[in-house]
């Protein structure tokens, strides 16, 4: 295990807001260099924060941020991102896949420009980003892929309620599984990672009837996420981790200062019995 993540140059997608900004942001408490990849040029009503804001929060963590504009189901813009991140930072000892898109509706609710921008970002989206990030993690002293997304589930239950979106989900899953056959025996440690309960983002207004307050804080899963970073690579892929397995792991077992409120239920997180 090293010391921390000082010096080492992290590619996030997706990490101007939610989960991907709070592991860019524990990542920059250590002294790392973080690529924030995310369309989120201008500020949306909507939804706040930009890569710029996660840019400029970053430096002031202790890291060094630089803003990227970049939608990942572009190959171009991809490509573009990583080698200005490479031209910034010297090289990226990191990639984490956490964009994601989500649609939770059955067959006949689900639009077919949603199910393509689905598949697009998931699962296509994670395959490209390590493709164009890869070249440059084998020349690196201790690389990882990691990508937010469940152990692989055939069980029907989660697949009748929104087929697209789990076959987009899972996706992502199969994809850790084929990189880290491919790359784990050349030392990159590919592995997942997933939330044990819900995790209070803007992702939960697509769930009807479940709020932030029954979720647990993204910073839990920005800890969990630092824990497994910090690993030796070696050895170290194939694995569908869980956030508090990783922390119980790592001796953090009492996980109540990361609920968003303390008096409400946690509700588990899809894909997990």
């Amino acid at each position: 295990m090293v010391a921390s993540l000082a010096g080492k140059t992290l590619f996030i997608t997706g990490a101007s807001r939610g989960i991907g900004l709070a592991i860019a942001l524990r990542s920059a408490r250590d002294g790392a260099n973080v690529a924030i990849v995310a369309k989120s040029d201008v500020p949306n009503p909507k939804l706040p924060g930009t890569i710029h804001t996660a840019a400029q929060a970053v430096t002031e963590a202790g890291g060094q941020g630089l803003a990227l504009k970049c939608d990942i189901r572009e190959e171009d813009q991809v490509r573009a991102a990583v080698a200005a991140a490479v031209d910034a930072f010297g090289g990226i000892d990191i990639l984490v896949n956490n964009a994601s898109a989500i649609w939770l509706r059955g067959t006949l609710d689900t639009p077919m420009k949603r199910f393509d921008l689905m598949q697009q970002v998931n699962a296509r989206g994670s395959f490209l980003c390590a493709q164009a990030c890869l070249p440059h993690l084998l020349e690196a002293p201790n690389p990882h892929i990691l990508t937010l997304a469940p152990p692989p589930s055939l069980d029907p239950k989660w697949w009748g309620p929104h087929t697209g979106y789990t076959l987009a989900k899972m996706g992502m899953s199969f994809v850790t599984l084929g990189l880290a056959a491919e790359f784990g025996p050349k030392g990159v440690a590919v592995n997942a990672l997933w939330p044990r309960t819900i995790i209070g983002t803007d992702a939960l207004n697509m769930i009807p009837g479940v709020e932030p307050g029954n979720g647990r804080r993204p910073e839990i899963m920005a800890d969990a996420a630092h824990a497994v970073l910090v690993r030796e690579a070696k050895g170290f892929s194939g694995r569908f981790l869980i956030d508090d397995e990783v922390l119980a792991e790592a001796g953090v077992t009492d996980l109540s200062g990361y609920a968003v409120d303390s008096s409400k239920p946690l509700f588990p997180d899809l894909f997990l019995d």
